[in-house]
């Protein structure tokens, strides 16, 4: 795997801006480009078979669909715009400010995320293709340190969201992939999550997760009525697919390299 650089690594954005960061192999993607109003220098995810005008109810997964259908690196990874995955240990100042977290109580909140604005010594701490090569090497994923919850995963949705999504949710998997449904129940009584829809797979997982994720959104899709949804809440799907996803980990036992996030917070966009 270390000798192959069929690599690529995309960076979802959501509306105009100067792509970060300039590394080999990052390729940055303007999700929802189909629907976007103004003009934009960035690759979009309307092109080929793709879910582009869907970007305001599916977020960053219509830039994952694009992937899945039209592009063939051996090695495919998802990232965000202000998202992006680190191998490095935290400074001492950082883990001092951690502790401190723990008083004020953020450090649940914030477990496995590196906030910071300090874009010219973080950026260069950015995972590159080839340290995900080399670890890809032993490891069948690289996903996000799980994040962790105050409740159950279920407790969790419910709190924030409706909780009708995950009653049809179950209703789909035992009907669709009944053999996930232990796996899902088990996921919704645990307190940690893959959160933000990143991931760095080789191909051959990428699309079998895909495969599995997709068909059980766009039925879930085809059974809720959409002008029920507004302002955050619209992007049900993406909020729909972290759960998926963690259960689709849970169920298969992959072997997984979970890294940090660094959190540029000053780049917000959208």
């Amino acid at each position: 795997m270390r000798n192959s650089d069929n690599c690529k690594i995309y960076v979802f954005h959501y509306k105009n801006g100067e792509p970060f960061p300039d590394l080999p192999c990052y390729i940055h993607i303007l999700a929802g480009k189909e629907t976007y109003l103004q003009e934009s220098n960035l690759t979009g995810d309307n092109t080929g078979e793709n879910i582009s005008n869907k970007n305001q109810y599916y977020s960053e997964l219509t830039g994952i669909f694009w992937v899945y259908k039209n592009q063939t690196s051996d090695i495919v990874g998802t990232c965000h715009y202000r998202r992006f995955f680190t191998t490095r240990g935290e400074p001492l100042l950082y883990k001092l400010k951690r502790f401190l977290y723990y008083f004020g109580g953020l450090n649940i909140g914030r477990h496995g995320l590196i906030y910071t604005s300090n874009q010219e010594y973080w950026g260069k701490r950015i995972l590159t293709c080839d340290e995900a090569k080399l670890y890809l090497d032993d490891f069948d994923a690289i996903m996000p340190i799980k994040r962790k919850l105050r409740q159950s995963v279920e407790s969790h949705y419910n709190k924030y969201h409706d909780a009708s999504d995950l009653q049809l949710l179950r209703i789909i998997i035992s009907e669709k992939a009944p053999e996930y449904s232990s796996s899902f129940e088990s996921t919704l009584k645990q307190k940690r999550l893959y959160a933000n829809n990143m991931m760095i797979m080789k191909r051959k997982n990428f699309v079998a997760l895909c495969d599995w994720l997709f068909m059980l959104l766009f039925e879930f899709e085809k059974r809720i009525d959409l002008t029920n949804y507004e302002d955050y809440q619209q992007r049900i799907f993406g909020f729909v697919s972290e759960r998926l996803i963690t259960t689709w980990f849970n169920h298969h036992q992959l072997k997984v390299k979970e890294f940090p996030l660094i959190y540029f917070r000053h780049l917000k966009n959208g």
